[in-house]
């Protein structure tokens, strides 16, 4: 069963809407994990950071799909400009931007987790 807005896998209008919808959850999650950390932080830095992971995640998954070495750099790169894009937009500590990163981290986690298994739980229902 496809759903109406679904469009035809590997089109670059599937692509795009892919890209668009990880670069909006990483922002979501950055913002939740720059406000857990510093407080009120503007939701417009978070929106700037998202984009950054999720760019090196589809490069990465495009050109290194079996590869796990390269897995683990691309993982690597993605946390080190996620933490240089939170060091320059929220203009804090080195230390402190290391912190953020890693509570975004952990938090894209958990929650692509908890996602995840809802969107598994309800496609398992009984139709």
């Amino acid at each position: 069963m496809s759903l109406p807005l679904q469009s035809t896998p590997g089109t670059p209008l599937a692509i795009a809407g892919t890209f668009a919808s990880l670069a909006v959850f990483l922002s979501i999650t950055a913002h939740i994990a720059a406000r857990n950390v510093l407080g009120d932080v503007p939701v417009r830095n978070a929106f700037v950071v998202g984009p950054v992971p999720a760019a090196v995640s589809f490069l990465v998954a495009t050109f290194a799909r079996t590869n796990t070495p390269v897995l683990f750099l691309g993982l690597g790169l993605a946390l080190a400009l996620d933490g240089v894009a939170i060091h320059y937009l929220y203009d804090r500590t080195p230390r402190l931007s290391a912190y953020i990163t890693l509570i975004h981290f952990v938090v894209s986690v958990i929650l692509g987790t908890v996602l995840f298994g809802i969107l598994a739980i309800i496609q398992s229902a009984p139709g």
